[in-house]
This record gives structure tokens, C-alpha cells and sequence, in this order.
């Protein structure tokens, strides 16, 4: 194998792709092998972002950028709708899927997770690559032991299609995972207008607020006898999660089977 980590990146003309796509160029340890973007199809990957050109067109579908590629990974930050196909149609081509979206179901990366098996490979699928939102769940975790009253609050764009944030999701199962369930607040508590306490999950509450101008917040509030613990984290820009995208690519060549979590591969 080459020394060189050939990654495709779908979604390529995205928001989030572009970053990947310079900090794949930026790496002299990876090399970009494709990239992907219907409304960019026939550019040059380099130039979609500013770079300098690199000689990889930008194709219009996943089939004709991998074909041939010779990628070892695939990083994709597309829409929930395309996850499955784009991780399954990687695996068909013996590349190692990176899934940065939300909204595959559980008997989907089942199926994913046999798929990798069954050809050795690789594959994660991450709510958040952010080095800090990771800190802030494991912190989360391990508070919830001692302090078991817990309400989370997450903040994103108005633009964002999924409520609650797979990053809250997240969140909440590493939470369950070390609480008990345990039913906040008082038993006769009514709500006067739906929805008003936000959404339930194993006892506790996770609300979401979505507003333009703001990017992506995390808040975890626990609360005990005269005493509030807020555990936050803030993301400002994209570019805060090249760092963990830079570490999965490298750490899923090491695997085998799906992974669910970037908290698995900071370990």
C-alpha cells in the first residue's frame, strides 16, 4: 500500500466539503483521488476551492468519481437521504466510508457494519468531528454520575434540517449508557403549550433552537441542591472540525467494521 492515504471527497462543493477538500491538499500525507458535486461537476477539485489546480475533476455522481480512483477513503458530508447509498456504493468499490451526516437508522449501519466485515474494511459514522464537542460529551458522561438531573439545549442555523442535533443525540446515549433513568421534574407537571419542555429522552429533556446567525452550540445544564454544572461548547466555523476529519482518515485504515461515534477513534 501506498504511503499516500487516497481520500474522495463527496459533496465536494458543500460547505463542509471544501474544507475537506483543503485540508486533504493542505496534508502531504493524504492525497485528494476524487471528489464529487452535481452543480460542479467538470472543475477542477483545486480550483473549486481556491487551491491551486490539482488535475482531479470534480464528478457529477459517486459511480464515475470512484471508479478508477484507486481512493482508499471516502468522506462524505452530504444529506441524510444520500448517507446510506454513498457508504454502501463506497464499500462496492473497496473504499473505507466516513459519514459526517446524520440520519442512517440503526438496522442501516447494521448492514453497513457486515458490508465492511465482509470486505475488511473500515468505516465511521460521526454526529461531530470536533475535538472539543467530544470533550464536552465524555464530560457530559461523566457527570451525569454524580449530578443525574440533566437537560440539554443545542443551538443551530435555522437552515438545519434534523431536530434534535445527532451531536445532542450523541450526547444523551453516552449519558444513558453510565445513568439511570431517571424522570425529571414534578410528576403533576403539565405542559400549557406542546412541545414546551422540549423532547423527552430516557428521563431527561433535550430542546433545540434553531435561529439565522448562529452556527453550532452545545449546552449540557445538570442541576443538584444549590449547585448548576453547564458544560459548552461552541463551534465558530468549519474549519474547527478538519482536525478530527484529518484523524478519522487516518484511523479507519486501521479498522475493521463500522464504527458509530468519534469519541471510539479519539480513544
Amino acid at each position: 500500500m501506498s504511503s499516500l492515504i487516497k481520500v474522495a471527497v463527496i459533496g465536494a462543493g458543500g460547505r463542509m466539503g471544501r474544507e475537506v477538500v483543503k485540508m486533504v491538499l493542505e496534508d502531504e500525507t493524504l492525497q485528494l483521488a476524487a471528489a464529487v458535486s452535481p452543480s460542479a461537476a467538470g472543475a477542477d477539485a483545486g480550483s473549486l476551492v481556491g487551491k491551486p489546480a490539482t488535475g482531479v475533476t470534480v464528478s457529477g455522481t459517486i459511480e464515475e468519481a470512484l471508479e478508477g480512483s484507486g481512493a482508499d477513503v471516502m468522506v462524505d458530508f452530504t444529506v441524510p437521504a444520500a448517507a446510506y447509498h454513498n457508504a454502501s456504493t463506497a464499500i462496492r468499490y473497496g473504499v473505507r466510508p466516513i459519514i459526517g451526516t446524520t440520519g442512517l437508522t440503526p438496522e442501516q449501519m447494521d448492514e453497513l457494519d457486515k458490508l465492511c466485515k465482509d470486505k475488511e474494511l473500515g468505516a465511521l459514522v460521526a454526529p461531530n468531528f470536533s475535538i472539543g464537542a467530544i470533550l464536552m460529551m465524555k464530560f457530559a458522561a461523566e457527570a451525569s454520575k454524580y449530578m443525574p438531573h440533566v437537560e440539554i439545549i443545542e443551538y443551530h442555523g435555522d437552515q438545519k434540517l434534523d431536530a434534535p442535533s445527532g451531536t445532542s443525540i450523541k450526547t444523551a446515549e453516552l449519558i444513558s449508557q453510565v445513568r439511570q433513568e431517571l424522570r425529571q421534574g414534578n410528576p403533576k407537571e403539565e405542559e400549557t403549550i406542546e412541545g414546551a419542555r422540549g423532547g423527552y429522552y430516557n428521563g431527561f429533556r433535550i430542546h433545540s433552537v434553531r435561529l439565522p446567525g448562529v452556527f453550532a452550540q452545545q449546552e449540557v445544564i445538570f442541576g443538584g441542591y444549590g449547585q448548576t454544572l453547564k458544560i459548552r461548547h461552541d463551534s465558530y466555523e468549519r474549519a474547527g472540525y478538519m482536525p478530527g476529519v484529518n484523524i478519522a482518515v487516518k484511523k479507519v485504515m486501521t479498522y475493521t467494521g463500522l464504527i458509530y461515534g468519534f469519541e471510539h477513534v479519539m480513544d
